[in-house]
């Protein structure tokens, strides 16, 4: 598994709140969106191409703000699996710099039984 997904993102108006920086709502969105893009991206190399997964916990960081027109790059990769949680950092930059971070616990759902599926620790070796 290609375990760092990146894309670019620019900021556009929509982003933007009152203070006229990106909205932390904004960085929650982006989050989850890109976790779904690095899945949708290698699921199919898995063992668990039609499960789903569904966030648990998240726990975010906001160092610096971000304005209009800035572009920013964010960058996630799966941690080691803890049990049946599987931990994702996201991490978005703009010029260089890590403007927030981001680590989120995930747990994949068996799309037939809709109950916890538990990996084991190398499941990310294996593809």
């Amino acid at each position: 598994m290609s375990l760092i997904y990146q894309k670019e993102i620019k900021v556009t108006k929509e982003h933007i709140d009152q203070n006229n920086h990106v909205n932390n709502v904004q960085y929650v969105h982006w989050v989850e969106e890109i976790a779904v893009e690095h899945w949708d991206f290698v699921k199919h190399k898995t063992e668990y191409p039609e499960d789903i997964w569904m966030l648990l916990d998240h726990h975010i960081q906001y160092k610096k703000q971000v304005y209009l027109g800035d572009t920013i790059m964010v960058k996630t990769y799966p941690k080691v699996p803890e049990g049946a949680k599987q931990p994702r950092k996201v991490e978005f930059y703009c010029n260089d710099q890590l403007v927030v971070d981001s680590l989120t616990l995930w747990i994949l759902i068996d799309v037939e039984t809709q109950k916890i599926k538990r990996l084991g620790n190398d499941w990310l070796e294996k593809i």
